[in-house]
């Protein structure tokens, strides 16, 4: 016998007992689809197939990381089957710990083993509970919250257990809203096969152009451009990439654009199974690039089984524009948009509006002019009040020529920041969703409106819907660990900042936030030192930024260094017009109320965008007890039916 550490995990297939008595072909299947979809996920998971139990499988791996990602990656395998195949309907429970066990041939014996076993009843159909030793390992490691169900008495086990539940949606027994959950899709960034390298620019956007497209088939889940596009310098094998997203099936290919002529070569490959779905190559002018994107988004949807509705066909057979040049000036503007930096914005800006002279009528140009000033605006690249009288024009325009443009709906969103209107923010996010259900930024605003209102478990669930259409985008985990630290959960939040400059350490705004975490928590030392260096990143170009010090040296008690920043803040508006909410913020944490209130009346006057979040802002919480803070949540319009305790 060979002893050894492992991750044990078994499975178990909630009521098949009772099926073998009234459908026991139907159960036969789901034993079958069990061990094929677990067969499946084995070689990209690192697991062995110990044996099978009845209904329900001994699995092992090497380390608690490559067991959870398993695990959840077959809950979603299992509820695509579902959408294809639902009677009779499979659902898995999944237990899994780690210890000690003993190798006996291909078998394995243990306590690990008999704690794994009984932690799998805990689990709801659907779902994954885990051990207090997996959750020490997974813990930092996994977009997904961890619950905690407390100790639990666990038969054979002498002391009670720490046991974690996985908040992964749709796995607890529960349909998502609307019915199953879609098949997920991953687009990989298409390969530039053109003559000419600065033709890049072509191949990224018709990647971009892609995703759009096919986001537009409401019944299938598309992963976010900026979860991809890290594979395009950094590619994989395409069953790792499919783990790392969680995706179903992967669409990959390339494009090569001559003169007039470009092909287009497009594969679906099921990572699971090691099969391709679907191959097609198509050979045309560059003015059918639309039909050809309508057209594989088409094929898609025929491969997975999705049924196109009437509305799918119409938007995916929708034509932005007959003017090639001015799409082509359009692609060129996304390629820059992507950095978000003031140099890269302004570019992209500059082919937005070039573009728009080729083809006023072109509602997508308009569209991204109105997005690129709410970036400008909320980042202080401009005065607000210049930016969003431009953002409410394009969006407006935009509308006028689509009204089912959904980019559209989310920039008339953003504009609407700027006079507070909370409840026409949330109108036009939740229609932009509607119209694009895979917008990750769309569930973004959704969840940051929440949590500015204090609807905090509305945040999270909106920042988990975010989580999974964009997974490895180190901006949509910032903005889903936002909601965390402005709702009361800074060691959910901490975990999230992390995991962002894991993907990206100058992040400077995750840096920042994590700093705000520790002194949340406590650890003002640690705090501090993480703000200051996040600030020193910045080079002192973020006032906000600076406020954030302000807070943690308040919170320390180093009052005399915190009001001589404040002061620097106060010069810093009177030389650049920018930076009075952060002012505001900062005489707040000092404790002046009567200097905060006015700044903040400074803030109103220049449409500051954040002041939607000073109900949540840490800085003004020494005016929470202030009669005048309510009246000032009253002005700015926060509704009462949106807003919670």
């Amino acid at each position: 016998m060979a002893r050894r550490l492992a991750a044990i995990m078994f499975t178990d297939i909630a009521g098949y007992t009772a099926l073998t008595q009234t459908d026991e072909a139907g159960a036969f299947r789901l034993l079958q689809d069990q061990e094929r979809l677990v067969r499946g996920l084995l070689e990209v998971h690192r697991g062995r197939l110990v044996k099978s139990m009845g209904d329900g499988l001994l699995i092992e791996f090497s380390n608690a990381l490559d067991a959870l990602t398993c695990a959840m990656d077959l809950q979603r395998h299992i509820r695509e089957r579902n959408v294809r195949e639902p009677s009779p309907e499979l659902q898995v429970r999944v237990g899994i710990h780690v210890g000690d066990v003993e190798g006996v041939g291909s078998d394995i014996l243990g306590d690990a083993v008999n704690i794994a076993s009984r932690i799998e009843p805990l689990a709801d159909p659907g779902g994954v509970c885990i051990s207090e030793h997996v959750f020490a390992q997974v813990r930092n490691k996994v977009a997904f919250p961890l619950e905690k169900l407390g100790p639990k008495s666990l038969k054979g086990v002498q002391e009670p257990i720490d046991v974690y539940r996985v908040e992964l949606p749709g796995a607890a027994g529960e349909k998502p809203p609307g019915g199953p959950t879609p098949p997920r899709l991953a687009v990989l960034p298409l390969t530039n096969m053109s003559p000419d390298p600065k033709d890049e620019y072509f191949a990224d956007g018709l990647t971009e152009e892609l995703i759009s497209t096919i986001s537009k088939v409401r019944d299938l889940s598309v992963i976010s451009r900026t979860s991809v596009m890290p594979y395009k310098t950094h590619p994989k094998r395409v069953a790792e990439i499919a783990r790392e997203l969680g995706a179903g099936t992967i669409l990959e290919g390339s494009v090569r654009w001559a003169g007039n002529r470009v092909r287009v070569t497009v594969q679906l490959i099921d990572p699971v199974a090691d099969r391709h779905l679907w191959a097609e190559n198509y050979d045309r002018n560059l003015e059918d690039i639309f039909a050809i994107q309508s057209e594989i988004a088409e094929k898609v949807a025929s491969a997975l089984e999705v049924q196109l509705r009437g509305e799918d066909k119409e938007r995916i057979g929708t034509v932005p524009t007959e003017v090639t040049e001015a799409h082509l000036l359009y692609m060129k503007g996304q390629f820059h948009y992507q950095h978000l930096t003031k140099e890269e914005l302004r570019t992209a800006l500059w082919y937005f509006e070039q573009a728009i002279q080729k083809d006023p009528r072109y509602a997508r140009a308009q569209a991204a002019v109105a997005g690129t000033y709410v970036w400008l605006a909320w980042f202080e690249m401009m005065p607000s009040s210049e930016a969003i009288s431009k953002v409410e024009a394009a969006s407006k325009k935009a509308l006028e020529l689509d009204p089912t443009l959904a980019e559209a709906h989310l920039a008339l969103a953003g504009a609407l920041h700027s006079s507070w209107d909370f409840k026409g923010i949330l109108r036009e996010a939740q229609r932009a969703l509607e119209l694009n259900p895979s917008l990750s930024e769309g569930r973004l605003l959704v969840a940051h409106l929440y949590s500015f209102v204090r609807r905090f478990e509305e945040a999270w669930t909106e920042a988990q819907k975010a989580l999974e259409l964009d997974p490895l985008s180190s901006w949509t985990i910032r903005g889903a660990a936002d909601t965390y630290l402005y709702g009361g959960r800074p060691e959910r939040a901490a975990e999230l900042y992390e995991r962002v400059l894991a993907i990206d350490p100058t992040d400077s705004f995750a840096l920042g936030n994590l700093g705000l975490c520790f002194v949340r928590q406590g650890r003002y030392d640690e705090g501090i030192a993480k703000i200051r260096k996040a600030n020193e990143m910045e080079h002192g170009t973020n006032p906000m930024g600076r406020a954030d010090v302000v807070y943690a040296l308040s919170k320390a008690g180093q009052t005399e260094e915190a009001r001589k920043i404040v002061s620097e803040l106060v010069t810093y508006h009177r030389e650049r017009g920018v930076g009075a909410l952060a002012v505001a913020t900062s005489f707040a944490s000092v404790g002046d109320r009567d200097a905060a209130f006015d700044w903040l009346e400074k803030a109103y006057q220049e449409h500051s965008m954040g002041l939607v979040d000073i109900s949540v802002d840490f800085g003004f919480e020494a005016l929470h007890e202030d009669p005048r803070f309510e009246k000032w949540l009253k002005k700015i319009g926060v509704p009462v039916e949106l807003a919670g305790d």
